[in-house]
């Protein structure tokens, strides 16, 4: 059964018993704004502050995504300098730049 095919079941039941459509309607809206208010009393934004709540949790959730995609970035660099460091170092090795028995030694 799809979503929302109940109501679409429920008003043509109602139709066929001679209700008219206005009123149908306006029982559809009722019942959608009181849903609508019983859902944001469960969330707790039934207040006046629910308004700022949910900016500030926008906000909250806008700041934890750049930082993940700044600490993501960081990881990337670091890890492609280290990727570039140890092929420097392969190159020097290879060419005799850089002996490692003498680094290491």
């Amino acid at each position: 059964m799809r979503i929302g095919s109940g109501l679409l079941h429920a008003v043509r039941k109602a139709e066929q018993q001679g209700i008219s459509s206005e009123v149908i309607y306006n029982l559809v809206e009722q019942a959608s704004e009181e849903g609508a208010m019983r859902a944001l009393a469960q969330l707790g934004l039934s207040d006046e502050n629910a308004g700022a709540d949910i900016s500030e949790l926008r906000n909250l959730l806008d700041s934890w995504r750049d930082s993940k995609k700044t600490a993501r970035q960081a990881v990337i660099r670091w890890v492609m300098r280290m990727f570039l460091s140890a092929l420097l170092l392969g190159l020097a090795v290879k060419f005799k730049l850089v002996q490692l028995g003498q680094i290491f030694g």
